[in-house]
């Protein structure tokens, strides 16, 4: 396996953007992150230095930065991290057709299958997102999601008749899961699973569970548009997070978080769409139509976790504001911004979890008015 280490800016110098969407690019583009250079002495009076690790992975390019005495200890932890990420991919993809998850539709429907603790694991959590979402997140909605991915390439609709027959094999209660045999069924014939919307979020936490595991607490591991964060950098609060709108304006959002401990994640749809007969269509697929979503809305998520904030930022965006925010206030420590735009103007609205992260952020509020102005990087502390 190869991963590049980056070297770390000077201290008190330098940033790094994280953006809903793919790929990483320096500057203020949807939810950025200034990462701090410097050390601390630990107990042992042995400097804590920063390193910067990347590596392809599920479709992206995964970042880990952590803390840690030298580049040896870094560079062993990020390896390890980075081989627990490849080994998720291979059990998770819906792309790779010898992955454990699409291998489920070896089997005939109504079959009890045994798989992996990850699989299981996962699979628990996006059943639980989907019955407290009232399914607007689904894991079964692979029909779907592959119909759109032909229409992104033919730049057509599906048609009716497809859209009929992806239905009959697309819902969450057709998916059964036996935690005392730790086995899945597919329940009807034709079901393709999709972990899309938390997957990620999913191998992000684990990759931080391992570095946790080889004492490496200060760290951040970045997953596209999803972030697991650990234990601050040294002599910090928290990780330093500012929010930016959709085109990468921060005029008018809130001043730059800081968290600890905790999963960032931003669904949107400034770069995963497709314009159909002069309609625009995210690449968010309502589960109850079938279609992308037609409105614009990008929803950030901060929670306990990446799995997560990155499953209930897409179950917000498609359940629209009212009903999100109301699933966002009822899930323990999570928090949401709602950013929704319509002819030129956007809107916001917090969480009330978020108006306590940030005190001075109203409830509602426009955030932008006409044509969106690049973010600037977030200046140092």
């Amino acid at each position: 396996m190869k991963f590049s280490a980056v070297s770390a800016p000077a201290p008190g110098g330098g940033g790094v953007s994280r953006r809903s969407g793919w790929g990483w690019r320096a500057g203020g583009w949807g939810a950025a992150l200034l990462l701090l250079a410097g050390c601390c002495s630990t107990p042992r009076g042995k400097p804590l230095q920063r390193y910067e690790f990347t590596h392809p992975a599920m479709g992206t390019l995964m970042r880990i930065t952590l803390y840690a005495p030298d580049p040896g200890a870094a560079r062993a932890a990020a390896g390890a991290a980075f081989q627990r990420i490849d080994a998720l991919e291979d059990i998770l993809s819906d792309y790779q057709a010898d992955s454990e998850l699409n291998r489920l539709r070896d089997h005939p429907s109504g079959t009890p299958v045994p798989v992996s603790a990850e699989l299981f694991d996962v699979l628990q959590r996006a059943c639980e997102v989907a019955r407290l979402s009232d399914g607007a997140f689904d894991p079964t909605i692979g029909p779907f999601v592959r119909l759109w991915r032909f229409s992104r390439k033919r730049g057509v609709l599906p048609t009716a008749a497809e859209i009929a027959a992806a239905r009959a094999a697309v819902g969450w209660r057709k998916l059964a899961l036996d935690p005392r045999a730790r086995t899945v069924t597919l329940r009807v014939p034709g079901m393709r699973l999709d972990l899309g919307s938390i997957g990620k979020g999913y191998a992000a936490d684990q990759a931080l569970r391992l570095l946790k595991e080889r004492g490496i607490n200060r760290a951040l591991v970045a997953a596209s548009g999803d972030l697991a964060i650990g234990d601050p950098p040294p002599g910090r609060r928290g990780w330093r997070v500012a929010l930016a709108g959709f085109a990468g304006d921060t005029n008018g959002l809130p001043a730059p978080l800081r968290l600890r401990n905790a999963g960032v994640s931003t669904a949107g749809d400034a770069e995963q769409f497709i314009v159909i007969d002069g309609v625009r269509y995210s690449h968010i697929v309502d589960p109850a139509t079938g279609f992308g979503l037609t409105r614009r809305i990008q929803t950030t998520v901060i929670g306990p976790d990446a799995t997560t904030s990155d499953s209930l930022d897409t179950a917000v965006s498609l359940l629209g504001v009212k009903r999100g925010l109301a699933l966002v206030d009822s899930w323990p420590r999570a928090a949401a911004l709602i950013l929704t735009q319509e002819n030129g103007r956007t809107q916001s609205v917090a969480s009330r979890r978020f108006r306590k992260l940030a005190p001075s952020w109203p409830a509602s509020s426009p955030a932008m008015r006409g044509r969106p102005r690049r973010g600037l990087p977030d200046p140092p502390p």
